[in-house]
């Protein structure tokens, strides 16, 4: 595929930069297009990065943007922002949700929509649905079917514990592709260890210890740390 990718408006600390509560719309948006186009491309997609830091305004970054999608002869536009308007700073152990924006019914990338909110959900969240807009600027304007992505709420407690920009990442690819990425690659002809059993090769006394990541949420690094000791990881989390 061919795919225009891109962070909506400016970069933080500059005019129009987006919505902020527990996170930064603006720094979680291309945190996450960052990952998505990566992944896209190791699958061997084509991918345009048509994001746009510094305009004068909201009607500037928009019209930026469409200019650089509109350049590219693409089969899709994806627009990747964050919601906000939940206003639950206490947590109601419950999300407020994903949902994706696409011109209408007739939309070609209406599909698309569908699967990426559907793998959204798939992590935890609430479905809002897939909804019709045609007064979002970048569904009206791109030459190519577009659709924008609300990845979840930036003002929701339970949906900001619950975020992963790389999960969210896969979910998007996943939804457009039908394609994952592997969690990991064994070199070729490499024996395989089972979980929590470690192989010593060399000096033994010299241990070397693999990180998996690094979270400024607390709950995310708490939810990774389950996962890994659900399937057999000694996994533990040090304050950095």
């Amino acid at each position: 595929m061919r795919i225009n990718v891109h962070a909506g408006h400016n970069a933080d600390g500059r005019i129009a930069c987006g919505a902020i509560g527990f996170i930064r719309e603006s720094t979680e948006a291309r945190r996450v297009k960052d990952a998505v186009v990566a992944q896209l491309r190791q699958l061997g997609h084509t991918v345009y990065d048509c994001t746009v830091d510094s305009a004068s305004g909201v009607s500037a970054n928009l019209s930026q943007i469409v200019s650089k999608c509109n350049a590219h002869d693409v089969d899709l536009d994806v627009s990747i922002h964050f919601n906000s308007g939940a206003g639950d700073s206490a947590g109601n152990s419950r999300t407020t949700g994903t949902e994706v924006y696409v011109y209408n019914a007739a939309s070609k990338a209406k599909g698309y929509a569908e699967r990426v909110c559907a793998a959204i959900a798939g992590l935890g969240y609430r479905s809002r649905g897939v909804k019709y807009s045609t007064g979002l600027y970048v569904l009206r304007n791109t030459k190519s079917p577009a659709m924008l992505v609300e990845c979840c709420f930036v003002d929701d407690k339970d949906d900001v514990q619950l975020y992963d920009c790389q999960e969210m990442a896969e979910a998007i690819v996943y939804g457009i592709t039908g394609q994952r990425m592997q969690a990991s690659e064994e070199p070729a002809n490499q024996e395989t260890v089972a979980p929590g059993v470690e192989t010593v090769v060399g000096n033994e006394k010299q241990l070397y210890r693999v990180q998996v990541g690094s979270y400024a949420v607390k709950g995310n690094a708490d939810a990774m740390l389950a996962k890994l000791k659900a399937v057999g990881f000694d996994a533990i989390i040090i304050n950095a």
